[in-house]
């Protein structure tokens, strides 16, 4: 698994980018918002995620590491490949993802090529519980970035996803208004939570 690269820009298409590692040229299939903050000379280091199919090997890059993870969970949709996760990159952020999924948004998420009604709400249905956000947390605006990475980590550490909002809730309501807290503070605190509510 190659998880990232970095190096010089050797080349520059539409839809990727040469990234000269040790004198190796590695092609990396991008987003068109990834490629646009690239120039051609430039040190990079790109979040890569590499797909292996019988007759091709594919490595895909990505801005930061959130957008690659995103890229590796929507491919844990039925019918949702490496192409169609890069579609949804290149047409919406990960945390507009997030809120879609969230809020089972379908308009948004068939305004991606590629994905039709049915899709849209396969999507919804397959990960709904482990995108890492729901309709409240995608209502509640800016500076809540915490709490889609929070509920995240819960649901990856075999937590429901409604005991995560339970959890995450009770967090956010100690919090003053506009208090944006440490994400790995918060989680403890609503792991912490939770063990209360249980004992």
């Amino acid at each position: 698994m190659i998880a990232h690269v970095r190096g010089q820009v050797a080349a520059l298409t539409l839809t990727s980018v040469v990234v000269d590692v040790g004198g190796v040229g590695y092609q990396v299939m991008c987003t068109p918002s990834t490629i646009a903050g690239l120039r051609h000379g430039q040190e990079v280091q790109l979040a890569t995620s590499m797909v292996v199919r019988e007759d091709s090997m594919t490595v895909y890059g990505f801005a930061d590491t959130d957008e690659r993870d995103m890229f590796e969970l929507l491919q844990t949709a039925s019918g949702v490949g490496p192409k169609v996760a890069q579609a949804m990159l290149a047409v919406l952020d990960p945390d507009r993802i997030r809120q879609a999924v969230g809020s089972a948004d379908i308009t948004t998420l068939t305004s991606v090529p590629g994905i039709g009604r049915k899709g849209a709400e396969r999507i919804v249905l397959e990960l709904k519980d482990r995108i890492g956000i729901t309709t409240t947390v995608a209502a509640s605006g800016a500076g809540t970035a915490w709490r889609g990475q929070v509920h995240e980590a819960m649901i990856g550490l075999g937590i429901s996803a409604k005991d995560a909002d339970a959890a995450v809730d009770k967090v956010a309501s100690a919090l003053e208004p506009g208090q944006t807290p440490d994400t790995s503070t918060a989680l403890r605190d609503a792991l912490r939570t939770l063990s209360k509510a249980r004992a």
